[in-house]
């Protein structure tokens, strides 16, 4: 067997702003849910339809978590990659309920703020942009185009 994937990636907009918290252990975790839509016209009446989906996301890692934190909030638009994950859990009745959950944890999880610098807190400086990018916990969106060239290539084409 090859193996198997196990990826979401959603594009939406934030449903509340984050709740931060902490694990029993100490670690902090942040809970939030994105809202992604799908449009349609409808063939018989041509009106335009739309259907919302709301989706449970928790991000794990004090790095990444302090991101959230300090720059996302309701309404802000994000990019996320992150791992499809279903937990058993007991409500205060004895009942078995269940949640899934898309799980941004580790280094195969991203991140990505698209809010324009005008509509959400930004970094304060190039120095904290540096820092993410450095410990690979999140790539921020700004409002200039790539600046890599095409001399930032590697030439060695292995054919």
């Amino acid at each position: 067997m090859v193996g198997s994937v196990n990826k979401a990636i959603l594009l939406g907009n934030v449903g509340k702003d984050p709740d931060i918290r902490s694990t029993q252990n100490g670690n902090k975790l942040a809970a939030f849910s994105i809202a992604t839509s799908k449009r349609w016209k409808d063939k018989n009446t041509q009106e335009q339809k739309e259907k919302t989906s709301w989706h449970n996301v928790v991000v794990f890692g004090d790095g990444l978590v302090d991101i959230v934190e300090k720059y996302v909030k309701k309404g802000s638009k994000l990019y996320i990659e992150g791992e499809i994950s279903t937990r058993k859990w007991q409500d205060q009745s004895g009942q078995d309920r269940y949640t899934t959950e898309v799980v941004l944890q580790g280094y195969n999880c991203n991140l990505t703020l698209l809010d324009s610098r005008s509509n959400s807190n930004q970094l304060e400086s190039k120095q904290d942009v540096q820092n993410i990018d450095d410990n690979n916990l999140s790539d921020i969106s700004n409002d200039t185009p790539d600046s890599k060239s095409s001399d930032d290539l590697d030439d060695d084409i292995p054919f």
